[in-house]
């Protein structure tokens, strides 16, 4: 017998969460993107030719955690109360750590995760020609 598959007309919806409380909420997402050494020393010197790298994954990590539920269509709006995202540098490296938190009714997870992989999603669109 095949497995049961919903088609798209049969899919489900945002789960309700009117009933639960708000509670604080945090999340921490990490990933990484393994570099060249000579595209490790041109993010350390500034002269990667679309700009400043960690600035501009930065911003996108920002701008990404607080739009999740305009790109996954499950997600709830999230009245996130704060957004850090650290990058580092190492020898082979880019670290991208982000944490997200918030006083809701459900956690901030997939913001943080999206918004990791948005930072490491700018960073390799500015550096993969060099």
């Amino acid at each position: 017998m095949a497995p049961f598959h919903r088609g798209f007309g049969a899919m489900g919806g945002m789960v309700d969460v009117s009933g639960k409380p708000d509670v604080p909420r945090r999340a921490v997402a990490s990933g990484e993107l393994v570099l060249q050494r000579h595209t490790i020393e041109a993010i350390r010197a500034g002269t990667i030719e679309k700009g400043e790298v960690l600035e501009s994954a930065k911003v996108a990590a920002l701008h990404a955690a607080k739009r999740v539920s305009d790109a996954l269509p499950y997600t709830h709006p999230i009245p996130i109360t704060a957004t850090t995202p650290r990058l580092e540098v190492k020898d082979d490296r880019l670290v991208v750590t982000v944490e997200v938190k918030a006083t809701y009714k459900t956690g901030v997870e997939m913001e943080a995760l999206y918004a990791c992989a948005v930072a490491l999603l700018t960073a390799w669109d500015m550096v993969k020609n060099h």
